[in-house]
């Protein structure tokens, strides 16, 4: 899935590009679930909480804004700091799986017109 064209191969055609981010897109979104999902156990387990505060919970953490309500048990606490490690782990994975088909082709493209430069530079010293 993250196997990229290198420097020296043509672009993407654009059907393939889209396709690519679309799978990316896709990741993207099931790391989020699954990460959401994991939250929300975690929270309605060990923080006694209900559903719809549990997903506020996993949400504003997962998102990097914070918990919303306090824990009064020391399993919670705990479950709470784990989950805001991994979900600033998840979010900066995320972030990267996210925007990599598009930072790629712009750094292929830029080096493409670098090489052609390149070559027809060398090609008038060749001349010489």
């Amino acid at each position: 899935m993250f196997k990229y064209e290198q420097k020296r191969k043509p672009l993407l055609s654009r059907k393939k590009y889209y396709k690519r981010l679309r799978d990316n897109f896709l990741l993207s979104i099931a790391i989020i679930v699954v990460s959401l999902t994991i939250g929300i156990g975690g929270y309605m387990h060990f923080g006694n909480l209900k559903f719809v505060d549990a997903v506020l919970n996993a949400s504003m953490i997962l998102g990097g804004m914070g918990p919303v309500d306090t824990l009064t048990t020391d399993a919670a606490k705990y479950f709470a700091s784990f989950y805001a490690l991994y979900s600033g782990i998840t979010l900066i994975t995320t972030v990267g799986i996210l925007f990599s088909p598009m930072i790629h082709r712009i750094m292929h493209r830029f080096h493409m017109e670098t090489d052609n430069d390149e070559d027809e530079n060398e090609s008038k010293s060749n001349k010489r």
